[in-house]
């Protein structure tokens, strides 16, 4: 019997509403749910595979597993034995070297009651503020700068602005990658209503940039200039609101005189744009009358001056007076499916729940009182943020480390120097639902915890709309509530260290932890006093604030022009630019970008599981301008080595115009699971900012080098347990100079590697691990002297014939990627099967991408009908590439440009 459930999407912080289908025991389908503001049924094509990746219990964590030394494996326990060796080793550091020596890195992607309960833990019963998380990676710049600027988090503004703007302003966003559903509905506006205008910054030419009516492509990092210099003009030419600063803001005179040096033509200067587009962008902006809307993410907020960046756009809207009002504002688009929740409970290491401050007494006392704890048991003193707490646990001031539902050796940056803090810590505690992750190797307990469709609570999106996440399936194995888990280890401490004093863990179920954490909002910013369980089942996802007596939460904040300040003002800032954390130079003359794929989420520890999510973006890559590549004499394929101050890597050359001369690109999701590295992190900067302490993730100095690795190996297996295979491939990653894994078609494994000579013995743990050895469907050609091997193996099909089933070439790969076709189109194979040892030559022409994955429709029969004249609409009605999730239609617009896609 089929089974409806509502639920919420745990991807991006649009926050989509889904439906979940299952038949008791799985999940069966999902559909986007109609009814839910946020995305009105519309699904990307992450959301739309979620059932796909609860398909399979392979990868999953099932089981608490425990190690008694490091060089031990873990082993099953029952789930009392890992919840007390958890407590009592906590414990145990914190009575013997205080309450600091321990810390909680948790996730975004926690459910706000999971978070509640994590930083109750850590501030009220260890008495610690070392509770960060990986928001700390995305948000915390927008964080800071509207704290700095407007008085409270959170954004101003809501989703339909996106339908009422006059003016959009895309800042460090590849909003069409990162939030496709909400580029849906800013697509849908513009076709409706023609004359609003789409500015879009950003060093790539993006699928977003592409669709712009103008396009800045800045320097990167010289965001600070070109908003300043946008300010100049504005003030210049009159297109301010003197009676909204002098009735509503401070500090314009102090900004007003920095901003006098930022003339249009010095400003474009330092951007390295044109004069006249920093002027056209400006008025576009300032435009009387009009409405302009600012869509910003990590291309701000990854910055060691993000909060500058954040601050400096913000100050273009208080002088304009374009807050407060339809279709206007500063709008920070969530990475995470909670990071606003995460806040909201105060879980980071720089605040106190319903955004109190730390340095407060009152603050403290408040929280304390709720909690049933002395108000002096809460530290005075913040945290330690994302990467200096790792820094910390590398040099012994924090002794264990509990992580929860992240993959910090993957993510953050000099990931090199993460993972040795995780080899010196006394005792890690890795809490995740999938073991496939970087950092589950350096567990010491292991504890499984139930994710998407098997779990319960809330969550809130980017226009701070709180939506309920339902469980439709149980949790597999003995995975549990990450909430749950969480409580019954503070019980265990609050009992250890303070015997006669209540727990304050003794929830039932997680409307009791909601109940609690809005009591603490009452009289703050965020008041949701009149918002439960019940009135979200009855009516629906609601935005706070939602104080009692309100029948629905607030769709704009400071519609009234007083803001969350002592005297009601918001606060201009003076923004002088800075330049990059780490400039290029003679040795390191490369900067290097980092960005998302569109079909990939963080470190792919779920999308990764899937197949038909690969056929975008089929492997990693190195994307390099054509004149760069022209110069150091590169070509489309090459491998090559970028390296840092910090670590390098080796990586498949992309040649394209996306990137300017002097940059590259690499994707951030790759990592140690399908590469013999840690991904593009290897070589990221430490350096974060100064108030927000975000990482400077989006930019680095380095340099590109050809890699000289004449030993080339290629392996294809299809297997009923991709990912099963997977796991016994993934180890031998780390002994090549170059390796990296990908899963294709619907059930394949595709290994690509080399090496500067062949590795001693690999070729046999390859062959073992495919499970690929000689016998009557496998033939094999060797050549000692030329140290070639090559392997192919075929299966009969109940119909006849047979197809291909597997190969491994080594030592010379040429005919591999034709016979990788065969193989994923699962042709009957024709003629001897000797002759697959007789390739015709290496074929040159690039691998023909799928473009739209809901229709599997490939990029030559979108290009072959483009150029006899076939436009967006005839390609749909021909095709139906971009009719179902629509995530490929901005690509689609592209390749309809004729060049669009010249290399």
């Amino acid at each position: 019997m089929k089974t409806v459930t509502k639920s919420t999407c745990c991807y991006c912080g649009v926050g989509c509403g889904v439906l979940i289908e299952s038949d008791g025991d799985r999940i069966t389908g999902i559909q986007g749910d109609p009814s839910h503001p946020a995305n009105f049924g519309r699904l990307c094509t992450k959301g739309m595979t979620l059932p796909a990746t609860a398909a399979s219990l392979t990868g999953r964590a099932l089981y608490p597993e425990m190690r008694l030394t490091r060089d031990a494996e873990r082993q099953r326990i029952d789930w009392d034995a890992a919840l007390d060796t958890v407590s009592e080793r906590f414990a145990d550091i914190i009575e013997r070297h205080g309450p600091d020596a321990v810390a909680f890195y948790v996730s975004g992607q926690l459910l706000t009651e999971d978070y509640y309960v994590f930083n109750k833990l850590a501030k009220g019963v260890v008495g610690t503020n070392n509770i960060d998380t990986n928001s700390r990676l995305c948000m915390s710049s927008a964080v800071t700068a509207y704290k700095l600027a407007l008085g409270a988090d959170g954004p101003p503004t809501c989703y339909e602005d996106l339908e009422l703007a006059d003016c959009v302003l895309l800042a460090g966003s590849n909003m069409a990658y990162a939030h496709p559903v909400l580029f849906r509905r800013l697509e849908a506006a513009k076709a409706t209503r023609p004359a609003t205008k789409w500015v879009v910054i950003d060093p790539r030419r993006t699928d977003t940039a592409a669709m712009a009516d103008l396009h800045l492509q800045i320097q990167p990092g010289t965001d600070v200039a070109l908003f300043n210099g946008m300010l100049h003009h504005l003030i210049w030419e009159g297109l301010v609101d003197p009676a909204y600063i002098a009735a509503h803001t401070a500090g314009f005179a102090e900004l007003k005189k920095l901003v006098r040096d930022y003339t249009p033509k010095m400003a474009a200067e330092l951007c390295g744009i044109l004069e006249a587009d920093l002027i056209q962008a400006a008025e576009w902006f300032g435009a009387s009358g009009g409405a302009s809307l600012s869509l910003y993410c990590m291309g701000l907020n990854q910055s060691a001056h993000g909060t500058d960046k954040n601050l400096a756009l913000i100050n273009l809207h208080l002088a304009t007076g374009q807050i407060g009002k339809p279709g206007a504002g500063p709008f920070s688009l969530t990475g995470q499916p909670n990071a606003m929740g995460g806040r909201e409970v105060g879980g980071m290491a720089t605040m106190l729940a319903a955004h109190r401050d730390i340095a407060i007494p009152s603050h403290r006392a408040e929280v304390a009182e709720v909690w049933g704890v002395p108000a002096g048991r809460l530290s005075n003193q913040p945290g330690l943020p994302a990467v200096a707490m790792f820094d910390a646990i590398r040099d012994g001031r924090i002794k264990a480390v509990w992580i929860a539902c992240t993959n910090p050796a993957h993510s953050l940056p000099d990931a090199g120097k993460v993972a040795e803090a995780l080899e010196m810590a006394e005792f890690v505690v890795v809490q995740e639902a999938f073991t496939n992750t970087d950092t589950v190797p350096y567990a010491d307990v292991l504890l499984p915890a139930a994710t998407w469709g098997e779990k319960a609570g809330t969550v809130t999106n980017s226009e701070r709309r709180i939506s309920r996440v339902r469980a439709a399936v149980a949790a597999p194995g003995e995975a549990r509530p990450d909430w749950w888990i969480a409580c019954e280890v503070a019980k265990r401490i609050a009992a250890r260290l303070y015997p006669d004093e209540a727990a304050g863990f003794a929830y039932v179920e997680t409307s009791a932890i909601f109940d609690e954490h809005r009591r603490l909002t009452v009289g703050r910013d965020l008041d949701i006093g009149g918002l439960d369980y019940a009135l979200l089942e009855s009516h629906g996802p609601q935005q706070w604030p939602l104080p009692a007596g309100m029948r629905q939460g607030l769709a704009r904040r400071y519609v009234d022009g007083g803001f969350a300040t002592p005297d009601g003002r918001a606060r201009f800032h003076a923004t002088p630019y800075k330049p990059v954390a780490e400039p290029t130079n003679a040795r390191y003359p490369f900067h290097l970008l980092t960005g998302r794929l569109r079909d990939q989420w963080h470190g792919m520890s779920r999308t990764g599981r899937l197949p038909q999510l690969f056929a975008h973006t089929p492997e990693p890559s190195l994307t390099m301008h054509p004149h760069d590549a022209e110069r150091r004499g590169l070509k489309a394929g090459d491998l090559v080595r970028v390296a840092s101050k910090r670590g390098a890597l080796v990586l498949p050359l992309a040649i394209g115009n996306d990137v300017p001369s002097g940059s590259v690109f690499a994707a951030m999701h790759w990592n140690g699971q399908f590469l013999n590295s840690l991904g593009i992190n290897e070589t990221s900067v430490p350096m974060v900012d100064a108030r927000s302490f975000q990482p400077e993730l989006k930019h680095a100095a380095v340099r590109i080098e050809r890699a000289e690795l004449p030993w080339r190996a290629m392996a294809a297996l299809r297997s009923p347990d991709v990912l099963q295979l997977h796991a016994a491939v993934q180890p031998l990653l780390a002994d090549c100079d170059y390796a990296a894994i990908s899963l294709q078609g619907r059930d394949t494994l595709v290994l690509r590697a080399a090496c500067a000579e062949a590795p001693a013995g690999w070729l046999e743990n390859l062959f073992a691990a495919l499970e690929l050895q000689p016998g009557a469907d496998v033939l094999e050609y060797r050549d000692a002297r030329r140290n070639l091997v090559k392997r192919v193996g075929w299966r009969s099909r109940d119909e006849g014939g047979s197809v291909l089933a597997g190969f491994v070439f080594a030592g010379d790969v040429s005919g591999a990627e034709g016979l990788l076709d065969t193989l994923l189109a699962g042709e009957v194979w024709q003629g001897p099967r000797l002759a697959v040892f007789a390739p015709k030559g290496a074929s040159t022409v690039p691998r023909d991408r799928v473009v739209c994955n809901c229709m599997q429709v490939r990029e030559s029969q979108i290009a072959g009908r483009a150029a006899a004249g076939a436009g967006l609409e005839q390609l749909k009605a021909e095709l139906g590439c971009g009719t179902v999730c629509g995530s490929c239609v901005p690509e689609i617009k592209r390749l309809c440009v004729p060049g669009a896609r010249a290399a």
